[in-house]
């Protein structure tokens, strides 16, 4: 499918900007889980015109309003990007190819964590959060891919073309069908126990589930959640600051013509109000990109 926006993340800076890109009269797809937002099962108070509200009410308001007005909402997440030419292709989690003429970066903040010991204590000596980023260290070893999402099936798919033993952690999956059976066809095995602790001495060596199982391992790839912020934005030539924010000028452009972002993705603080305002800019900037195009 083609649009001429489309905008990557379902929160507060996503949905701004689509309620403003399509105002402006151009076509506006938003492609993210709500359920993904940091304004989501939060309580806000501090969102001028509110005294206690509950963020998943914003986020429904804000789908309802940007559907309004004529954007297109997709409930699942981006497992691929490129840049071709002047246009900017992205895969789904069902494999639809999405192309458009500028996209606005609203995932808000990237490479999350599990919070299990061992996980920050061996950060770069086994524990990564980038499949892609790392997959090279890893040839002939022994891998674990942590994670529910699609992003996981996609990682661990990869991870056989490198790794001489490849495992998948999934205790809650919600990853697509299709990539789930391609992983296991491709002799990913799977656990369906969550991970409790991962060790080693200097180095990784396990992974311990709740359940008791241990994993012997070289190597821990943590993907929660969708394709990271970073990863997205290295493969449309979006070059990342050193903390995976993304540096933006005044009307929210990143380095790349087209290429814009918003929210929390920009760095701190990380606040609704910051993020609805960088959503309303960006979303005017990318529609007048477009129409000057």
């Amino acid at each position: 499918m083609e649009t001429d926006v489309l905008i990557i993340g379902c929160g507060p800076a996503g949905l701004q900007a689509a309620i403003h890109a399509s105002r402006s009269k151009v076509g506006v797809t938003v492609l993210g889980k709500p359920s993904n937002s940091a304004a989501s099962g939060t309580e806000i108070e501090n969102f001028l015109g509110t005294c206690l509200t509950d963020g998943d009410s914003i986020l429904s308001e804000g789908i309802r309003q940007a559907e309004s007005f004529g954007a297109k909402i997709i409930e699942q997440n981006a497992i691929s990007s490129a840049r071709e030419g002047e246009s900017f292709v992205f895969v789904t989690d069902d494999g639809t190819e999405i192309r458009s003429k500028a996209v606005i970066i609203a995932t808000g903040i990237s490479r999350l964590k599990l919070g299990i010991p061992g996980e920050n204590e061996l950060y770069g000596k086994g524990v990564s959060y980038c499949a892609i980023c790392d997959c090279n260290f890893y040839k002939g070893r022994r891998v674990v891919i942590v994670g529910n999402e699609s992003e996981a099936a996609v990682s661990a798919s990869l991870m056989t073309s490198y790794a001489s033993e490849t495992s998948w952690v999934a205790w809650d999956l919600k990853a697509n069908g299709s990539l789930v059976d391609k992983a296991k066809a491709e002799g990913v095995t799977m656990y369906a126990s969550k991970p409790k602790a991962v060790e080693g001495d200097g180095k990784v060596e396990r992974l311990i589930l709740e359940d008791g199982t241990v994993i012997p391992t070289d190597g821990v790839f943590i993907e929660l959640g969708a394709k990271s912020a970073a990863d997205l934005a290295m493969d449309i030539d979006v070059m990342p600051e050193m903390d995976d924010t993304i540096k933006v000028d005044s009307s929210c452009q990143t380095e790349v013509p087209g290429v814009f972002a918003c929210g929390d993705i920009t760095g701190k603080p990380w606040q609704v109000a910051k993020a609805v305002g960088q959503g309303c800019i960006a979303g005017l900037s990318a529609a007048s990109f477009v129409r000057k195009g």
